[in-house]
């Protein structure tokens, strides 16, 4: 008998399942970052409107804790962009991803950036500075000029994540905003990395149980990784193989959740930069295609949407006043009237918890007009 093949709408509820989309569940808040594999999280508000579609009765004060006691850390993670993640999966996943981190890094090293200064050095002399205490940006580019007069400004952000450098609370709460403070991470956490070929073991089943099923390279896009084929053959006793309808093999963890097609999708709105809109290489078990152009439109955004039947079917925005919170719904296509009116209730729910010290909230619903990344502010104050 030849491998099962799964249907877009399969893929689509698996997703849904596993990301923990298809109902709220009332697993904690650090169990359901480790289940989705980590939260990308370039803002600060986003992460905690997507725990709060996801769980039930979730409070901003749930990861905020997390974040003061260190179980939950924000760092720059896959394809290199800023993550919470748990600090269990940080310690597995980071040396899978350090080739990632330090490609940038390399690159200014094609000669000695100043007399005697290698790469080794540089790293040494940066690690020293921040053993000391938590940096700045403009402390960390401070030292970094003093040590290359000539310095790029590239080399700031290339050094930053190249140090597995965390960011020490309260960066990354709701709200705040700023210039956040680094420490290595290893001296801030009081743990060790594990072998770089064991984390991106871990790394590959974590995210098979948040993606899956999924092909090697829906991975690559997921992580920033390449030529990780090898490492998912290796892997391959272990794991179960599926077809989509066009042929591709995708992988998965034997007995994951598979539900029907048929299973009932909820209305949920997700943030600015949710890896549900980035974790695949073909996009469209979540997002039409016709509509990845809206949800990413350039300038590195990745707007928040909103999911109807499962998929992707407009985006979001908060406008917000010191009276009036007032959510911009646009669907990128009309909606039927018992569609429109769940979507609006959701988005009074969603108002009442983003917005709890202002008394009034207005919803307007209104046909997509592309402004939406324009006036997107809301994870931004």
């Amino acid at each position: 008998m030849g491998e099962r093949i799964l249907t877009l709408r399969e893929l689509n509820r698996a997703t849904l399942a596993r990301q923990l989309l298809l109902e709220r569940t009332s697993i904690t808040p650090l169990a359901a970052i480790r289940q989705v594999a980590g939260l990308q999280g370039q803002l600060a508000n986003p992460p905690y409107i997507g725990l709060w579609s996801r769980l039930q009765a979730f409070q901003r004060v749930d990861l905020t804790s997390l974040l003061e006691r260190r179980e939950v850390v924000r760092t720059s993670m896959m394809r290199r962009t800023l993550h919470l993640t748990t600090t269990e999966d940080y310690v597995n996943f980071r040396p899978a991803l350090a080739t990632l981190h330090a490609r940038q890094l390399e690159s200014f090293f094609g000669q000695p950036l100043a007399s005697g200064l290698t790469r080794e050095r540089l790293l040494t002399e940066m690690q020293g500075f921040l053993r000391e205490k938590p940096r700045t940006n403009v402390e960390l580019r401070a030292r970094l000029a003093e040590l290359v007069p000539q310095m790029d400004e590239r080399l700031l952000y290339a050094v930053r994540v190249a140090l597995s450098l965390i960011q020490v609370f309260p960066g990354g709460t709701w709200g705040v905003g700023g210039s956040p403070a680094y420490t290595e991470a290893q001296a801030w956490l009081g743990r060790s990395f594990v072998p770089p070929a064991e984390g991106l073991r871990v790394l590959i089943r974590s995210y098979l149980a948040a993606f899956g099923p999924a092909s090697a390279k829906d991975l690559q896009i997921w992580s920033g990784l390449s030529r990780l084929q090898s490492a998912v053959e290796i892997l391959r006793p272990e794991l179960t193989t599926f077809r989509d309808e066009q042929g591709r093999e995708l992988f998965d963890l034997p007995g994951a959740l598979l539900p029907s097609a048929h299973t009932p999708a909820p209305i949920r709105f997700i943030p600015d930069f949710d890896n549900l809109i980035l974790a695949y290489n073909d996009r469209q078990r979540i997002i039409p295609d016709h509509y990845r152009s809206y949800v990413i439109p350039g300038r590195s955004l990745v707007l928040p949407t909103f999911l109807v039947d499962g998929f992707v079917s407009g985006i979001w925005y908060i406008e917000r006043t010191p009276t009036v919170a007032r959510l911009i719904i646009q669907p990128f296509e009309p909606l039927p009237v018992s569609i429109s009116q769940e979507l609006q209730a959701e988005g009074q729910r969603l108002l009442a918890w983003a917005a709890e010290k202002i008394d009034t909230f207005e919803i307007v619903v209104s046909p997509y007009d592309g402004s939406g990344g324009k006036q997107n502010m809301w994870g931004r104050l």
